[in-house]
């Protein structure tokens, strides 16, 4: 009983939320031209979010984790960008919904691969990357959000104007603790280099 309960508590974080002992992938979502500086749907801070899925994608790779693409059936400028340019025989996934898990197959390709939790990342936080997170925690995946690889834009309803800030921030509110673990870029990958990943 001793050492089951000593197992248990190295694959468990601090926060409650399995790390260690699971198979993770990297779920890019939407990282995509049309939403960098010059395309048709420019998001605020989208370099920086770009370069920082750009070192979870290099992490991954470095490590031989899974990685899946997501890219939004969208033109012009419907290319994913090169911070993150798909590899060959990296599964690159296309959507014409918001939900990249709706009519893509991606569920099945994420159980074939036996693969247990996620980390995701991409564009736009309060569209395609909140509803990945919901619809991953939903199919049962432990699931951890890099809020700096995550860009969106300023909206309007009505007369009112919500700055890009406010809706990036009050996104990843809502996300966190209940449907998954949002840390940083940085976090991410100093847990997985703690844990041999």
């Amino acid at each position: 009983m001793l050492r089951r309960f000593i197992f248990l508590l190295l694959l468990v974080t601090p926060s409650g939320h399995l790390l260690m002992g699971q198979k993770t992938a990297l779920v890019i979502v939407d990282v995509q031209e049309f939403y960098f500086p010059g395309g048709r749907m420019q998001l605020e801070n989208s370099e920086v979010a770009g370069m920082n899925a750009g070192l979870l994608l290099d992490h991954f790779r470095k490590n031989e984790m899974l990685v899946y693409h997501v890219r939004h059936n969208f033109e012009p400028g419907g290319n994913i960008h090169p911070y993150v340019k798909p590899l060959g025989g990296e599964p690159v996934i296309s959507k014409d919904e918001v939900n990249a898990f709706s009519g893509t197959g991606l569920f099945e390709m994420m159980r074939r691969d036996s693969v247990d939790q996620l980390v995701i990342c991409g564009m736009q936080t309060h569209m395609c990357v909140e509803a990945a997170v919901r619809a991953a925690h939903d199919f049962g995946f432990t699931c951890l959000l890099a809020s700096d690889a995550c860009a969106t834009r300023s909206l309007q309803y009505e007369e009112h104007i919500i700055p890009a800030r406010s809706v990036h921030y009050s996104t990843l509110n809502t996300i966190q603790g209940t449907y998954a673990r949002v840390i940083t870029t940085d976090a991410i990958i100093r847990e997985f280099s703690q844990s041999g990943h």
